[in-house]
This record gives structure tokens, sequence and C-alpha cells, in this order.
């Protein structure tokens, strides 16, 4: 007899009757309408929705209310019932609602339900048990919306580092501007920024160190970066000016320390993104020239590079020896070409190249002091000397096969 009683006996839950549960149960209705009122009363921002987005939070919150019962039922599946009541709600409330926002949007309800569940208690113990189990549920219900939202998060930066690689790509293979800048702009980019690339070899095989190495220091100078890692080489492309003040020529030397050690070329400064494919182009030619200049600078502007690019069989290296260098000093006059190719002839030597000209030294000077004033090229110095010696044979060579 004292055992068929017991079966009949209606199971007790956190220490609530049924008869509690069931009026829980129909209650979760009430109980979401008065959490979304509190939330329209208590939070400015809740009011600036769209009535479909809050219609979304109400759904939200009676899944919500109808999980607390059944998480009440069954605590040991209290982690899965509350990840499946709310499997779907992160994933539409991180569209428009911050995870600050949505952790607010809990705590406004669990506060609702505090205030609304003594009444279904029949004596104080039951009165004890829901509260405890509302303060339980809540956290669970923080945590699986933090969780959610991580994952969103991780998602996102998945596709954002895919996003950037395309972009990058794109620069390196000079791919249409428009898809380059609509995917840029996608990234936050601003496409009036001036862009400098940088080209090298990464610092690391495990492509999240490499980005986290660039992010930071390009952080520390301030500077807005795309950056990708294709095979052995890593491409930045760096943001804003990179000569004028101190501080944004210092810009490009303190990037290229996230660089492995060895050879760092940075391209010319373009406009804007743009016209970034160029910048590319000339870094990466310098790249594969930089082993001609062991003392090269770290970073190397491309423009540094130019005999080293002519020598390895860059076009556009060899026109601009010729159009910067060569034409000038030709357009100039006979004297003076005769007096550059004399003094780098004679070693260098002031006297010497004088004698071979029979004018005074001083007049040497002047006519040296011409043709540095001319190509920004001084033929004292031994760098400009041996830029000044390959652009002349450059253009030597083109005037022989008809080119210029």
């Amino acid at each position: 007899m004292a055992e068929a009683i017991t079966k009949r006996r209606p199971p007790r839950h956190h220490g609530l009757s049924a008869k509690t549960l069931r009026q829980l149960e129909r209650a979760t209705g009430r109980l979401a309408t008065a959490s979304v009122a509190a939330m329209e009363a208590r939070l400015p921002w809740f009011g600036r929705l769209t009535a479909d987005q809050r219609a979304s939070v109400l759904l939200i919150t009676q899944a919500g209310a109808a999980g607390f019962v059944a998480w009440l039922r069954d605590s040991k599946e209290a982690l899965k019932l509350t990840t499946e009541a709310f499997r779907d709600a992160p994933a539409e409330l991180s569209r428009w609602i911050s995870l600050r926002q949505a952790v607010g949007l809990v705590r406004l309800a669990i506060e609702v339900f505090e205030e609304e569940l003594p009444e279904f208690a029949v004596n104080e113990a039951e009165r004890a048990a829901l509260i405890e189990g509302i303060l339980r549920y809540g956290r669970e219900i923080a945590f699986a919306a933090a969780n959610s939202y991580a994952a969103a998060a991780e998602a996102r930066g998945a596709w954002d580092a895919r996003l950037e690689a395309l972009v990058v790509d794109g620069i390196v293979r000079g791919d249409a501007e428009e898809s380059v800048l609509s995917r840029a702009a996608a990234l936050g980019w601003d496409p009036s920024l001036k862009a400098t690339v940088l080209v090298g070899t990464p610092p690391s095989d495990d492509p999240p160190a490499v980005v986290f190495e660039v992010r930071s220091r390009a952080a520390r100078v301030s500077r807005s970066v795309l950056l990708s890692v294709q095979g052995s080489r890593l491409v930045v492309v760096v943001g804003g000016p990179t000569d004028g003040t101190q501080k944004d020529r210092e810009a490009l030397g303190k990037l290229s320390l996230a660089f492995a050690d060895g050879p760092v070329v940075a391209g010319p400064t373009v406009p804007s993104l743009a016209e970034a494919h160029h910048s590319a182009a000339e870094a990466l030619s310098g790249l594969r020239a930089i082993v001609g200049w062991p003392a090269a600078p770290r970073p190397a502007r491309s423009s540094e590079l130019l005999p080293e690019r002519a020598l390895s069989g860059d076009a556009e290296a060899e026109r601009r020896l010729i159009e910067e260098i060569a034409k000038p000093l030709e357009d100039a006059g006979p004297t003076l070409l005769t007096t550059v190719e004399t003094y780098l002839e004679s070693g260098g030597v002031l006297e010497t190249c004088a004698r071979e000209l029979f004018v005074h030294p001083n007049t040497v000077r002047y006519r040296l002091k011409k043709a540095s004033e001319l190509t920004g090229r001084n033929p004292a110095e031994p760098r400009d000397a041996l830029v000044l010696r390959i652009a002349l044979t450059v253009g030597r060579l083109a005037r022989a096969r008809g080119i210029w």
C-alpha cells in the first residue's frame, strides 16, 4: 500500500511541487512580456530597435522562460537544454545587439523573474528554491550567450582574414580596382588613405602569430594595415604617408621589425589603395633584386634599388633610370654629360677628370653640382656614382636598340 502511494505521489524537482511547475508553464508568456516591458522602460537603446527586432527579443525571452521550466524539471540536462533553447538567439542578436547589451537584457530578464516568481511558490522553501533556480539558470544563459558571441566573433575573424588575403592578393596581381576597393571597404579601410606596400619574409610559420606581430607593431605607430602571408613572403599594405615628418619616415622602419631577419623592401607611396598594385609591383621587383646590394638599408625603398632591378631585367627600372637620369643629363648638353662620364671613368678623382677635360677643377665641381641638381644623385657618393653609371649604360643600350 505504501509503495503504491509512493508511486502515485507527484515528483518534486528542485524542491518544487508539480503544481508549481504547471503554474510556471502557463505563466511563461506573461513573464516574457513583463521582461520585455521592463526592457523598454529601463534601457534607452531598446526603444530604438525596430518592431521586428523587439518581437524577436520577446520570442527569445519566451523561449528562455520555457527553458527555465524545463531546466527545473531535469537539472542534469541543464546545459543542454539551455543551449538548445538559445541556439538561434545569439546568432540573430549578434547582428544588431552587442554582447554587452545582450548581457544587459539577460540581467534585466532575471530581475523581472526574481520579482514575479515568488507568487508561484506555495511556501518559503519553494520561494527560496525558485530564486536559487533562476539565478543558476541566468548564469547558464549568460555563459551560453557569451560562448555564442565568441563563436560568432571567431567566425567573423576567420572570414575577415580570408577577405583580407583576397584584397592583398588582388593588389599583388593587379586585379580590377573596384573589386579590391569594395573588399577593403568591407574590412573598414579608409579609401582616402595613402598606401605603401612592404614585402619581406614572415617571422614565423604560424600565420596567427604573424598577424599578431604585424598588427601589434602597426598599432604602436597608429597605422592601418592589410597583410597576407604568401608562401615564403609576407606582404603588408601600410596606410598613411611615409615621408614628410620624422614620425612618418620612422613608421616603415618600425613596421619592418615585424618581418624575419633579412631584406625588407618598400614600394613607393601611392595616393590611395586603388594604385597600390604599382607599389606592390615595385616592392616585389626590389625584393628579387636586393641580393645584388648586400649593404642595402632595412627597409630599402624600391627606388633605391633601380640599378639592381634594371640588371635583373626590370623594364620599369630601366625606364626610370633613363627618364630620371640619362635623359636629363643628355638634354643638358654634351658638356655636362661628358664631364659626368669622364669623372666616373677617372674613379671619382677630381684632378684627373679636370686634366682629361683640360679645365680647372672648380669647373668640374660646378658641372658635377649641376648634374646632381638635375638627377638627385651626387657623383662623389659611391652609391650614387653606381646609379649614374648604370643609368648611363642602360641609356646607351636603349638607344642602340632604338628604344630611346
